[in-house]
């Protein structure tokens, strides 16, 4: 396609997309005949796409000959208020990455596992070379403290039942008591505990479901302005928070 072309449409693509608005404005259904008055269309192409329409689940047809919109209209919309709520956390996951020069995390506490369902790096922030799995390695990450400070005593000493502590640097905090009794946290640190060279800072997002955190990770040099770090992070973190809490139960992650 030429530079300042017009695109090329399909037609019968359009028509179809018309009959779902239109049918959408009618909560109690409407006839192809009403139908095909307000779209223009003629009565037999209107009836051959609302086939079409019905077969593929988009629209449902009543027994007294109204149609109304189907399954599949339900299960898009669903997808679409979940894609727009992660469109969202993702870009103030890069105003993050963008204001601070880090590499941004976001992680929940899934079905006993720490799972990372999101990364924000760039070559100039790159993330942590993940060299031992997260869900093994909770006790040496700011994304797993944080994570794990959300559980009550007896999930943390459940989790570490299951992933004894390992010594992942000379940095790495092992002790079970003080991991399982650590008391409750919304920003945690992991200094070289589980990478040397590599710092994370982690902060609690509110939500509903499992505990989730956002985190960011960058070089231990950095150290000496990590007091920076912390009013953004925590302000994006909250508004990670007022998403989920505004998108509530269709915000979960699939």
């Amino acid at each position: 396609m030429s530079r300042g072309s017009e695109p090329t449409l399909i037609a019968s693509v359009q028509r179809a997309l018309r009959l779902l608005e239109v049918v959408g404005e009618h909560p109690g259904g409407v006839t192809a005949k009403s139908l095909a008055r307000s779209t223009g269309l003629a009565l037999p192409t209107t009836y051959h796409l609302l086939r079409t329409l019905v077969h593929e689940g988009y629209l449902a047809k009543l027994d007294d000959g109204a149609f109304i919109v189907g399954g599949q209209v339900t299960g898009l919309h669903d997808a679409a208020l979940v894609q727009q709520v992660r469109g969202r956390i993702r870009g103030l996951m890069v105003e993050l990455r963008e204001d601070l020069r880090a590499a941004i995390y976001l992680a929940r506490y899934h079905d006993g596992e720490v799972q990372v369902d999101e990364i924000v790096d760039s070559p100039r922030a790159p993330r942590v070379d993940a060299w031992v799995d997260f869900r093994e390695a909770a006790h040496a990450t700011a994304v797993g403290k944080c994570l794990l400070s959300g559980l009550s005593e007896d999930e943390r000493a459940d989790h570490f039942h299951r992933y004894p502590p390992e010594n992942l640097t000379p940095r790495t905090i092992t002790g079970l008591r003080e991991l399982v009794e650590r008391p409750e946290q919304s920003l945690v640190t992991d200094t070289e505990e589980y990478s040397l060279g590599t710092a994370c800072l982690a902060a609690r997002v509110l939500g509903p479901g499992s505990p989730v955190t956002l985190a960011i990770s960058f070089p231990a040099r950095r150290l000496a302005t990590t007091g920076q770090y912390v009013l953004p992070l925590r302000s994006a973190a909250g508004e990670i928070s007022r998403v989920l809490a505004l998108a509530g139960g269709r915000a979960a992650w699939t």
